[in-house]
């Protein structure tokens, strides 16, 4: 099939990428292989800003790579956009709807759900259960009953990321109870009594924090670890596993964010110290746990397509859940020494975005009918 040469297909960025594009310090983000995946769908990539699209005009002004360096250039607002920002307001909200509405289709649009939506949605389905800890939303009566059922819970922002704002709450040998965080990279541990103070509880509810079951987390060396899972749509419109990556904690640590300190390792050496489980059954128990699971949340969260899970992994290599990153962090695998598979979350949500403008392109051929 005959392609045109520019036939652009969209990525929404956040303000810090976009300024760092024209001198190439766009982090994490290789634009050069999403380039690359667009030579081989026959599509040009172009970034922009949602606040840079004019949707009544249809036109939006964004970065296109052309002779070595990146130009601005105004351009039809591309069919198929691929959303790499996160936003938080209404505005953002109602134009992306807008942006919807004028016939685009935007995957991953509205990427920033809640802990606690997340973990409801997944528990209606009755194979996924069984991986799912424990979660309610932090209030004086669920933490209560939570205090009493477990030994050691997380307490976390409901919607925050990379690990900022977690605290471990663990009952003490004589009975009372520790609260553990981490302040300006240095761990913290206060003991508190029975109950948490009432000052830091309303502290807690005003940021909407959840409670969670601490999972008992296999260990490499003495410290906990957890994977994190790609599953991305690829160019058949099927969910994929892109990559696992474990991350260890930092020394003394309990998150295992990469932010916080936390190190990257891949899969298989992480899995010598858990002589109970076998790297391959494990492999797979992950993968089809993260199929299912995107597939039952993608039913109910319009236009999901690119997500990375942490996943822990008990002594015998069961998975079980701990939270979906609706914008993946891919420099895991970057980090990991797994270059097939960082550039690979690069080329899936191209190779989707071919898929869904070919499919659009039959849908019209359809309607229109045979030529006469």
């Amino acid at each position: 099939m005959q392609v045109n040469a520019t036939e652009y297909v969209g990525i929404l960025v956040n303000d810090s990428l976009y300024r760092g594009i024209p001198r190439g310090a766009t982090g994490h983000e290789a634009l050069g292989w999403y380039e690359e995946a667009g030579a081989a769908q026959q599509l040009t990539p172009c970034y922009f800003r949602l606040k840079d699209i004019q949707v009544r005009a249809g036109t939006v002004r964004a970065y296109v790579r052309q002779e070595g360096r990146y130009v601005r250039r105004r351009v039809r607002v591309p069919q198929v956009i691929h959303n790499r920002a996160i936003y938080f307001t209404r505005k953002a909200r109602h134009k992306l709807s807008r942006l919807e509405r004028s016939g685009r289709l935007v995957f991953n649009g509205w990427n920033r759900h809640s802990k606690l939506l997340i973990h409801q949605i997944m528990m209606e389905n009755e194979a996924l259960r069984p991986h799912l800890p424990a979660t309610e939303a932090l209030a004086p009566d669920h933490l209560r009953g939570m205090m009493d059922r477990y030994d050691s819970l997380i307490l976390k922002p409901a919607s925050s990321s990379i690990g900022r704002g977690v605290m471990k709450l663990e009952r003490e040998d004589e009975g009372e109870w520790a609260l553990t965080w981490r302040n300006k990279g240095r761990l913290v541990r206060h003991r508190i009594g029975a109950e948490l103070p009432l000052s830091l509880m309303r502290k807690l509810q005003a940021r909407r924090y959840v409670v969670q079951q601490r999972l008992p987390l296999a260990l490499l060396s003495g410290r906990p670890f957890d994977l994190r899972v790609s599953v991305q749509r690829a160019g058949d419109g099927a969910w994929t596993v892109t990559g696992i990556v474990a991350k260890v904690a930092a020394p003394d640590a309990f998150v295992t964010n990469v932010a916080q300190g936390g190190s990257v390792r891949q899969l298989d050496a992480v899995m010598a110290d858990l002589a109970e489980a076998d790297l391959e059954q494990t492999r797979i128990a992950i993968e089809q746990f993260a199929l299912r699971a995107a597939e039952h949340l993608s039913s109910r969260l319009p236009h999901l397509a690119d997500v990375g899970f942490d996943i822990g992994l008990t002594e015998t290599g069961f998975p079980m859940f701990i939270e979906c990153n609706g914008r993946d962090q891919r420099y895991s695998f970057q980090k990991g020494g797994m270059p097939a598979e960082w550039r690979a979350t690069f080329a899936n949500p191209i190779a989707y975005a071919r898929y869904l403008l070919d499919a659009r392109a039959s849908e019209r051929r359809e309607a229109a009918g045979p030529a006469l």
